[in-house]
C-alpha cells in the first residue's frame, strides 16, 4: 500500500553517519547572448544548491493475550502482523503526503462557469477534477520544463476525485478499448499523458482548506521526475518485530507482542516546480471526512 513512496528519489544514509543527508543539484545557466567583436562578455557563475533532510524513528506495537492466541478460531499472530504492516504503510504515506502539502505550486479547479478560484474557500461543488483540468495541469508542467517519469507524468488521486474523473466522457473514451497496463502500485489508467494512481490516503481536507460550503476539498499531486526525496537509512528500514510470550509475557507468559519500527524523513521537496498540487471538490465533498 505504498503509493507516494514509489516516486521518491532515494538517498542512502549509511550507518554511523548521523541523521541528516544532503541532496545537491547544479544551478542552471541562462541562454547565451550575441558576442561583440573584441569584447569579453560577462560570464555566468557556476554553482549548486543543496537541500537537507533528517530522519526520525516511528513505531508501535500491540499485545496479544495467551487466551486469545490459544482459543481464537483464526491465526491471531498472522492477522495482527498483517494489520501492523498496513499501519506501517499508512504511517509512511501520511508522512509523505503531509510533507508535500506545504509546496506552493498550486492550481485550483475551475467552477461551472469556467472561473478558477484563488483559494480553497473559493471552491464550490462544481469545481471538479475534469479532463480539461488535467490538460491544464499538464500544460503548466510542460511550460515549467518538468521532466517526465518514463515518458509520463504521474498523479496520485483520492478515490472520490477519481470517481468524478472516471465518469467523464473523455476518460471513458480513452479506456473503452485499451486495458490498463499497470506499472505502479494502485494505477487505474492514463489521460493526457498522466498515469493516475488511486490512493485512499490522498489528502481530504477541511479547516483552513474547507470549500465555500465548509465541506471537504481534495489535493491531487502531479509529479515529475525526482520531485521529492526520501532517505533510505542503512539499518533503519521497516522491521516487523514479534516477541513470543516466553520472552515478554511476564512471570506467567500471559501475552505476546507484535509491532514495527522504521526511520524516515517523510519527504523532502527537491524541485518545487516538479510537484503540482491540484485542488478540487468532489461529488462526495459533503460526506468525506478529513484523513
Amino acid at each position: 500500500e505504498l503509493f507516494y513512496a514509489q516516486f521518491g528519489k532515494k538517498q542512502r544514509l549509511p550507518a554511523r553517519h548521523g541523521k541528516t543527508v544532503e541532496w545537491r543539484k547544479w544551478n542552471t545557466f541562462a541562454k547565451a547572448s550575441e558576442l561583440q567583436e573584441g569584447v569579453i562578455p560577462t560570464g555566468q557563475k557556476f554553482g549548486m544548491t543543496s537541500l537537507t533532510g533528517a530522519i526520525n524513528q516511528y513505531g508501535t506495537y500491540a499485545a496479544v493475550t495467551d487466551v486469545l492466541e490459544m482459543r481464537a478460531y483464526d491465526e491471531v499472530i498472522l492477522g495482527a502482523t498483517e494489520e501492523m504492516g498496513a499501519s506501517a504503510a499508512e504511517t509512511q504515506e501520511t508522512l509523505i503526503r503531509d510533507a508535500l502539502l506545504v509546496n506552493s505550486n498550486i492550481i485550483y479547479c475551475e467552477n461551472g462557469s469556467g472561473t478558477a478560484p484563488t483559494a480553497p474557500n473559493g471552491l464550490d461543488k462544481t469545481c471538479l477534477l475534469t479532463p480539461h483540468m488535467v490538460a491544464k495541469a499538464v500544460t503548466k508542467m510542460k511550460k515549467d520544463r518538468v521532466p517526465t517519469i518514463n515518458g509520463k507524468y504521474v498523479a496520485v488521486i483520492h478515490p472520490s476525485v477519481a470517481f468524478d474523473l472516471r465518469n467523464s466522457d473523455e476518460w471513458v473514451e480513452a479506456h473503452k478499448y485499451a486495458g490498463v497496463t499497470e506499472i505502479y502500485n494502485g494505477e487505474i489508467g492514463e489521460l493526457h499523458g498522466v498515469r493516475f494512481i488511486e490512493n485512499t490516503f490522498a489528502p481530504v481536507l477541511r479547516g483552513d482548506y474547507a470549500n465555500k460550503d465548509g465541506k471537504s476539498t481534495y489535493a491531487t499531486y502531479f509529479f515529475g521526475k525526482d520531485a521529492f526525496g526520501i532517505i533510505d537509512p542503512e539499518g533503519g528500514a521497516l522491521e516487523m518485530i514479534v516477541k513470543d510470550k516466553s520472552q515478554v509475557g511476564g512471570p506467567l507468559n500471559q501475552f505476546s507482542t507484535i509491532g514495527y519500527k522504521f526511520e524516515t524523513n517523510g519527504a523532502t521537496i527537491l524541485y518545487p516546480e516538479r510537484l503540482l498540487r491540484v485542488m478540487s471538490c468532489s461529488t462526495f465533498s459533503a460526506q468525506d471526512e478529513v484523513n
